[in-house]
């Protein structure tokens, strides 16, 4: 039989032993040592200068003075007098009070558990695992991060909501930097309902898709603008003013129109309350309770000349309409 116990290597007493109390004080220190172990620091590499009876460390790679020559990993106990050492085992752990941390010896050195489960079973996959109705996430005092960090931008990080273990909608930069929002019926075929390019903060709605409700707001009515034939401002821009009133809209397509009174001895000018890029179709039309002629001439990017003639071929003078389509860019 042993003399030491085949756990914690607890010296036996030995039939008729003398001095049985030394050993069994060995036994006791060995068991204070190592029983709810918690130890000071595992970055000190130098030994305290007046340690308390009881202090313990876990000794570091390059441990100085007394530590010296010590493996790194050992435990480190003050007993009073001298400094003693113990080799971990296999599956012992230690809380890191100058951290905060639970270490677990594994594989010959000290590390974080790999595997938590709380009411479920972690695997290698799933390392930490949580049963429950719910799980918090709260702050300390100020703000809460939630950060899901991937390895690459071909990698994905979301979150995946599933139903029965089968994926039902994944929200994260899934395969690239760009956020997307997808959903599935099966867990198999995927849809992205949404998708924001990480490069400019455009937002790509899936074709198709309804907006119910009014679409209100500057990014809607306000200044159209573009650079490079793409637009970067709002959906569209409309104004007035004394040459009349007009409509821009994002894809480039822009409306003038006016009401003016043709002349009875020469053309009438008319300036488009916004230039066109290039020339516009005009299109006028009479407001007389009698039929006449009216035209729209020399029409140029920035404005075009109004004629109204009567049954005989003469010059008339009538209200009339005018209208422009054409293009901004």
């Amino acid at each position: 039989m042993s003399d030491l116990s085949p756990n914690l290597s607890l010296p036996y007493l030995a039939p008729a032993q003398a001095q049985k109390h030394v050993t069994h004080n060995e036994a006791l220190t060995l068991l204070d040592a190592v029983v709810q172990l918690a130890v000071a620091s595992r970055s000190q590499s130098e030994p305290p200068v007046d340690p308390a009876p009881g202090a313990r460390y876990i000794v570091p790679a390059g441990a100085t003075g007394t530590w010296s020559g010590q493996a790194a990993g050992m435990l480190a106990l003050w007993d009073g007098q001298a400094w003693r050492f113990f080799s971990p085992a296999e599956g012992w752990r230690g809380l890191v009070l100058d951290e905060g941390i639970e270490l677990v010896w594994q594989g010959g050195a000290w590390a974080a558990p790999a595997r938590m489960g709380v009411n479920a079973a972690p695997d290698e996959t799933n390392r930490l695992a949580v049963s429950a109705n719910a799980t918090l996430l709260t702050h300390e005092g100020g703000g809460h991060q939630l950060k899901i960090n991937k390895a690459a931008a071909g990698d994905t990080g979301s979150l995946l909501f599933q139903t029965g273990w089968s994926g039902r909608a994944e929200m994260g930069c899934a395969g690239s930097d760009d956020f997307s929002v997808k959903v599935s019926a099966d867990g198999s075929a995927w849809h992205t309902a949404l998708s924001v390019v990480a490069g400019t903060g455009r937002a790509v709605l899936e074709k198709g898709a309804r907006i119910e409700g009014a679409l209100t707001g500057s990014a809607v009515v306000g200044t159209v603008s573009q650079a490079g034939g793409e637009t970067t401002g709002a959906v569209m821009a409309r104004g007035e003013g004394p040459d009349g009133s007009w409509l821009r809209l994002a894809d480039g397509t822009q409306l003038c129109w006016n009401s003016l009174d043709s002349g009875a001895s020469a053309a009438v000018g008319w300036s488009f309350p916004q230039a066109f890029v290039a020339v516009p179709v005009v299109q006028a039309c009479g407001q007389a309770g009698s039929p006449h002629l009216v035209t729209a001439g020399a029409v140029t990017p920035t404005g075009t000349e109004l004629s109204a003639w009567d049954l005989t071929g003469s010059r008339a003078a009538i209200g009339c309409g005018l209208v422009a389509v054409g293009r901004w860019y």
